[in-house]
């Protein structure tokens, strides 16, 4: 196939080659219970908790027991919604999200739904902002939670969390926040943006897959998923995921130091490869905020033709993309978020997400903007959709 370009980060990562140097002492050496009084436990625990540290700076923590470890964001989305619900059902049932949310917050507020929860889904605006105005309008007497993502996942804009958690630190109302999207990749403070709960993946720090964190805030309690030997605060019972963990908190470590940089030249390559394609392909069209976006993210459409169609053409010349969050790659049905912006279910169907990562380089943006146009011309003159006249001789 020759050279491949991969642009699909947000759906799996590489892990990180010091990541797993970091790990590989926890599988053969340091291989004792985490729990353990003896001898075998002490380096065991001591990389728990330094990984503990590790994660909580990323994020602003003010104190590393604010972190709890998981088996992934979608864990750490249940625990934080389901918990807080259930512990604070007897205040009130009342949930805010928006429709536009990834599916592990969608599926955990149908689930409350069936339990007698109330759950308002907001509207987002054509460029995916959920308007604080309009939370705050929802917002009633008997409201104990507000669920976000920190910026969407499939489009990439970054909400005004800050403005959203002081909205609810004012409203006695807590706020959950997904960050997998975007922890390592811009800046995060728990504390100065009010927020109490916050969800982080692993592999989407270039971590090992399996593994995830909480951010549980002072203050905050919540109805644990699973009965046990009462692990991590007794919010996550079960012998700890070691490797994973001292793996997540390396991958945290890392991502702290390089994400100025790393960003900075991830943005270029991005508004590269947004003003090539937008300016050398017509009737092409950027989902999502122009500039309020993450760094990594372009999401782009084409009319005319299926996004599917464009992801196996690409596929064939070994560029490897996808359509929408990988969660829900596997239903027929456009993207929900796309479909929530107001955009025409055809158009939505011929969404490209392209997710730029740690390795990408110039020539990876290179090889896209010589295929794509192609392609793109390609599908267009054998679709029965396209206009007469769209691309002149």
């Amino acid at each position: 196939m020759g050279k491949t370009v991969y642009l699909d980060y947000s759906a799996g990562q590489p892990t990180d080659k010091r990541v797993v140097e970091a790990m590989l002492p926890y599988f053969t050496e340091d291989y004792g219970n985490p729990s353990s009084l003896h001898t075998c436990g002490g380096p065991v625990r001591a990389g728990v908790e330094k990984a503990r540290e590790q994660v909580a700076k990323l994020i602003g923590a003010p104190d590393p027991k604010f972190v709890i470890f998981t088996s992934g964001a979608t864990e750490s989305n249940n625990l934080a919604i389901k918990g807080l619900a259930h512990k604070r059902a007897s205040k009130g049932k009342h949930i805010i999200t928006s429709i536009a949310e990834h599916m592990s917050i969608l599926s955990v507020c149908k689930a409350l739904e069936k339990e007698g929860f109330t759950v308002i889904y907001l509207p987002i605006d054509k460029e995916a902002f959920v308007p604080v105005e309009a939370i705050e309008k929802a917002m009633r007497e008997d409201t104990i939670l507000v669920t976000l993502g920190y910026a969407n996942s499939e489009v990439g804009t970054i909400q005004d969390i800050k403005a959203i958690g002081e909205l609810c630190s004012r409203k006695k109302v807590a706020l959950h926040v997904d960050a997998v999207q975007a922890a390592g990749r811009v800046p995060i403070e728990v504390k100065a943006e009010h927020i109490d709960l916050l969800s982080l993946s692993s592999n989407d720090l270039y971590g090992p897959k399996g593994a995830g964190a909480l951010y549980v805030g002072k203050g905050i309690d919540l109805v644990p998923l699973l009965d046990g030997g009462g692990q991590e605060r007794k919010l996550r019972s079960g012998t700890e995921n070691v490797p994973g963990i001292v793996g997540m908190g390396k991958a945290a470590e890392i991502a702290l130091a390089e994400m100025p940089a790393e960003s900075k030249r991830l943005r270029a390559l991005r508004d590269r490869l947004i003003d090539s394609v937008l300016k050398s392909i017509p009737v092409s069209h950027l989902n999502g905020h122009r500039t309020k976006r993450l760094p990594q993210n372009a999401n782009m459409r084409f009319s005319y033709i299926e996004g599917e169609a464009l992801i196996l053409n690409l596929d064939m010349v070994g560029i490897f993309t996808s359509t929408s969050s990988a969660c829900t790659s596997k239903t027929l049905e456009p993207s929900h978020v796309l479909r929530a912006m107001g955009i025409p279910h055809e158009e939505a169907h011929s969404a490209l997400l392209l997710n730029l990562g740690r390795w990408s380089t110039d020539d990876d943006v290179d090889l896209m903007l010589k295929e794509l146009p192609e392609i793109v011309k390609r599908l267009r003159e054998m679709s029965p959709l396209t206009p007469p006249g769209l691309y002149k001789s």
